[in-house]
Formats: structure tokens, sequence, C-alpha cells
């Protein structure tokens, strides 16, 4: 017995041993493989974020994240919050970091660089839209105009000795338009303006007649009258590769973003656009005078969640009259295309963002000519425009009035530098105030279908000028200041769309886009020296320009 004992006690410790042998050897195999490993991933030469390869990656597409019927209820604006919103957070946070070297306002900088103070030609009377004549009576309720009989109002110019500063603000900038722009550089009308438009008090508001997509006609106190295009998608979603551009969306963004651009471009062509939140059922139900917009609103089955409280002010919850876990309100109006239930316009509950754009003069005061665009597109599904088959269409255009003569197709060339930065594919028209006949500026109106897509560029955006090959100087020189790293056209979009209430406007992609965009613009430029030769594609247009400041 004791023999077996033995036996049985010796086993025992062998095998413990072997278990204790195979842990150690296990344990030590591990820490040989993690010490291994970290020294692989320490000498590896991956690219840097500084490596030219690693930039490319803020390109990449990114993945279509709504469909046709979806994307007119997400309201994911900047207020509600969005989970996309965090990638291009950080994106931010990194083009942060290029702003380091340069104190102040770029902006600003911008703004006072020579090329932003060119002299401009002497405005004579028949320059200026409107003659002001302080005996003068009218009202504009007699001269026909629908938009103001429908708001029920009329507005009557002050007389006798009345001085131009009573009159309101937007009266003062309609008067202020000449044959050279809707406005003057550095104008400081045009902040006040703003404010006033996403801050008064909205007196009525109606649906305005005509076009594919319901718009709104709002009227202020002061008799000012503003156009408001509801938000229908998130800022950071992108239009789909299959999307015909005459069925896109217009984006209440892109308008915003469109007027900061024409500006910063030193264009001056787009009316004054600025975004606000609007209760739908204070400042548009129950004030409308309009029947049929009001027959078209309803409380939907939809339920506010308690997360939104955490991402709006107790004031706009307040002014709001809103408690939680309350029903939406939508409505959908009338229009050709996008009016129906399937693709109403919801508050959260009653808080919808929009652009208002300061209406321009009515047209019985200032008549406005439509022109058709020679590089209309087709809008057909199948068949293509004539430049599109034809590279020396231009040649058909250049002998064509208004084309001939005059600077008429350099200014539609730099509408198509404009709507190639925002990607937008629906110009099919354009305006000009009729007073000044050919010698004039060009209206660009109507720009929410831009900036829709982010990962792709069009380049037959810039078919007339690539086309004609031809250019302003004073145009050209700009783009090349706004690509250099002083007054980089991202950084300086990004600091203007600040100012605006609903800011951020575009998302992080969207601005490094024009960077992008404006890289293969001078690229245009430059095949066109290299074919025409630069004396013949660069149009003079500067007078002798002071020298810069140190």
């Amino acid at each position: 017995m004791k023999i077996i004992r033995c036996l049985h006690f010796s086993v025992q410790r062998r095998f413990k041993l072997m278990v204790l042998s195979l842990l150690f050897l296990t344990f030590m195999m591990h820490f040989i493989l993690d010490v291994l490993s970290l020294s692989t991933t320490v000498s590896c030469s991956c690219p840097s974020e500084n490596h030219p390869r690693a930039k490319t990656r803020m390109v990449r597409k990114s993945p279509v994240v709504r469909s046709l019927q979806d994307f007119s209820g997400s309201n994911g604006s900047s207020v509600y919050g969005s989970p996309m919103l965090k990638a291009s957070e950080v994106n931010a946070k990194d083009s942060n970091k290029k702003l380091t070297r340069y104190q102040g306002s770029k902006l600003t900088s911008l703004f006072q660089h020579p090329l932003y103070n060119t002299p401009i030609p002497e405005i004579k009377e028949e320059d200026m839209l409107f003659r002001v004549n302080a005996e003068e009576r009218f009202t504009l309720k007699e001269i026909g105009s629908e938009e103001w009989v429908s708001a029920g109002l009329k507005f009557e110019l002050p007389t006798g000795e009345a001085a131009a500063d009573t009159y309101p603000t937007w009266l003062k900038f309609h008067i202020g338009i000449n044959r050279y722009a809707l406005y003057p550089r550095q104008d400081p009308l045009i902040p006040i303006l703003l404010k006033e438009i996403s801050t008064q008090h909205i007196l009525n508001s109606v649906q305005k007649t005509g076009g594919t997509q319901l718009k709104l006609l709002m009227t202020f106190p002061n008799y000012g009258q503003a156009l408001f295009k509801p938000m229908k998608q998130d800022r950071n979603q992108e239009t789909s590769p299959d999307f015909f551009y005459f069925s896109d969306f217009e984006r209440h963004n892109a308008e915003i973003a469109a007027f900061h651009l024409d500006r910063i471009l030193d264009f001056r062509r787009i009316p004054p656009v600025v975004g606000r939140l609007v209760n739908i059922t204070k400042e548009v139900r129950d004030i409308t005078t309009d029947k049929k917009l009001f027959k078209t609103f309803y409380i939907s089955p939809g339920m506010l969640k308690k997360a939104f409280f955490k991402s709006i002010t107790e004031k706009n919850a307040a002014s709001a009259g809103i408690a939680e876990m309350t029903n939406n309100i939508c409505f959908y109006g009338e229009c050709s295309y996008y009016c129906s239930t399937e693709h109403a316009l919801c508050g959260k509950p009653d808080l919808l963002e929009g652009s208002l754009a300061a209406f321009l003069p009515d047209t019985e005061l200032a008549k406005r000519k439509s022109w058709r665009s020679p590089w209309r597109r087709s809008y057909h599904k199948s068949k293509k425009a004539d430049w599109e088959l034809n590279l020396n269409y231009c040649d058909t255009v250049k002998v064509m009035p208004p084309y001939s003569e005059g600077t008429r197709l350099l200014d539609l060339i730099d509408l198509s530098i404009l709507d190639f930065f925002m990607g937008n594919q629906d110009r099919h028209h354009y305006e000009t105030f009729e007073k000044f006949g050919n010698e004039t500026f060009l209206l660009h109106l109507d720009n929410g279908r831009g900036f829709g897509r982010h990962s792709y560029d069009d380049q037959s955006i810039l078919a007339p000028l690539q086309q004609c090959c031809r250019v302003k100087k004073s145009t050209l020189q700009r783009l090349q200041l706004l690509a250099t790293d002083p007054y980089r056209l991202s950084d300086v979009m990004r600091e203007s769309l600040s100012m605006d209430p609903l800011a951020p406007i575009l998302s992080e992609p969207h601005l490094f886009a024009l960077d992008r965009r404006l890289g293969l613009i001078l690229s245009a430029v430059k095949e066109c020296f290299t074919k025409e030769g630069q004396h013949r594609v660069v149009y003079e247009d500067l007078a002798r320009l002071p020298k810069e400041r140190k």
C-alpha cells in the first residue's frame, strides 16, 4: 500500500509540474509575440497625416445615405444635431491647424486686398436702377403686384423732404442697385438687412406661385419681403449619383452658401440670403392668408423625442411653446413636383430651418428679362444638348446677339465658374434688368440645386470656359489669390458662413471640394493658354491697381 501511495503522489507532483510548465511556456510565447508586433508597428513606413497620399482620403466618396422618399423629412439641422457631423468636426479641427500661421481674420484681409478695392466706373444717374424722387408717390398695391395683393398690404414711398435715412433697409438696398452690381463692396447695409430678415416678426406667409418646389413669400412689418426655401435634406447628405439634375431637391443651405461664395468671388450678383429657424405654426399656418397652403397642414403621427430638448436652448423651446413628446407639424403646399404628403415638410415639432433671400424689386417697378442659357442642358433622360456634342459650339455662340458684343459671354463664363464651384447643373436660364440693356451684370438666381455632391466634380459645367477659352482678368486674378494659403478659399468661406444663424452651413467635405475645384478651374485656364495663348484668353477689364499694402 505504501508503494502505491508513493507512486500516486509522485504522479500528482509530475502532473502539476507539467501543467505549470505549459502555462509558463504559453505566457512567454504571448509576451514574445506582443513584443515583436509592437516593434513592427513602430517601424512601419506608413504615410503620415501630412503625406500627400494621406490627404487623398479626404476626397473619397461617402456612401449614399438617402432615398427619394425619405430625405424630405430628415431635418437634421445644426440645431437638432447629426451623427455624421462629428466626422466633419474632426476635419474642421484638422483644417484649423492651418490657420495658426495667420493672425486675425482671413476674410477681412481678403477684402482689404487691392484686387477687392479696384476702381469702379463712375456711376451716373442712368446707371442706377431707380431715380429717387422725393415728390413722387405711388403704392405697390396699385401697380398690380399679385404678391403684395395676396399679402393684403401696400407701401408708400416717403414724400416731401423725407431723408433717405428714414427709408427701410430693404428699400435702401433696392435703391442702391446699379448697372454693375446688386450692392457695393463692403456695403454696411448688407449685415443690417440680413439681421432684419433673420429676426424680424413675420407678418404674413403665402406660397410663391410657379416653380417645381415649395417656396414661401414672407412679409415683415416694415413692408420688406423675403423668399423662404425650407430645409429638405440634411446638410451632411450627398445627392445620389443616380439622380437627374432636374429631379434633385433645392437645398436651403445651398442658397445661403451661394450668396457668400458670390460675394467672396466679388461678383455681387446674388441677393442677400440668410438662414432662419421658423416656427411653422405661429409664423406660417396661423398667419397665412393663402387658403390653399393652409389646407395642406397636418399633424404627423411621429412624436418628438426627449433627446431633442437636449440639443436646443430652453429659450427656443419656450418661444416655440412646445412640451416633451409632441406631434410634429407638417405641410406640403401646392407645386408641380415635390408637393405631396410623401414629401411633406415637418417641424420638430414646429421649428424648421430655411433660407430667406431678400426680395428683388417688383418686376412692375424694375422689369427683368429672362435669357435661355446657350449651355442649357437637354432636360431629357437620354438626349444630349448641342454643346455636349460639338466641341466648337462656342464659335456659334460668339456670333449670336447678345454674345457677339460687350461682356455678356464673359459674364456667362463667370456664372459657369460659380456653378462649377457649387456643382450646380441646373442653370437653364438667367436674368438681367431690362433697363440696362446688354451692358449689365447677370443675376445669379435659384442656386438651391448646388452643393449636392462634394465627391464628384462635373467638369461639363465648365464648358463655356473650356470651349470659348476666355476669362476676365479680374476673375482670374481673384481665383489665383484664393488658391494661396493666406486667402485659402475654403478658409474664407468657412469664416464667412460661420456668421450665419444656422452655421455650420456646409459640411467640411464641401469646403475642401471648393479648393479642389479651384485647382481644376485654374488647370482649365492653363490648357487654354497652351492652346490659344494667354493674350487671347485673358480679357483686360482691370484698371491699374494700387500697390499692395505691406
